[in-house]
């Protein structure tokens, strides 16, 4: 059972994310792992990902940390005359507001987060929440 995210545990997170973004969305992504409160862990490149998505993957696991919830919860709250219009242009437009990065939790308490970027907002979800399960997996001490 993992008790805290450090280096070791990020690896293996961002291990997880890209074979499922290798192997099942066939897209290179940039995935990024933040302690608690949004600071790098640990990031890597894909080989022929997008240069843009190094800063885009951190600001999703940034704003999955500093706010608590997935990114993607964000993009209804923030579209034109709704209560969270113009988040994205706030904390030094560090915030995102699409899909692509999640907290990871323990014991209901947000340890971390983890960003995933390269694809559509789907594709980037998807190589996220493969990080997120293998954190679970962790946490659980179910290592499959």
């Amino acid at each position: 059972m993992v008790t805290e995210l450090n280096l070791a545990t990020a690896k293996q997170l961002i291990e997880a994310a890209e074979q499922t973004a290798a192997e099942d969305v066939g897209q290179p992504m940039v995935i990024t792992v933040a302690n608690s409160e949004g600071n790098l862990i640990a990031q890597h490149r894909m080989d022929d990902a997008w240069l843009a998505s190094v800063s885009i993957s951190r600001n999703k696991a940034y704003t999955a940390a500093a706010l608590d919830m997935p990114t993607h919860d964000l993009a209804e709250a923030s579209e034109p005359g709704n209560s969270l219009y113009g988040l994205q242009t706030t904390d030094d437009n560090n915030i995102v507001i699409f899909g692509g990065g999640y907290p990871l939790t323990r014991d209901g308490e947000v340890v971390g987060a983890i960003g995933a970027s390269g694809g559509e907002v789907s594709q980037d979800r998807e190589v996220a929440e493969a990080g997120v399960e293998r954190w679970d997996e962790l946490v659980a001490g179910t290592d499959e």
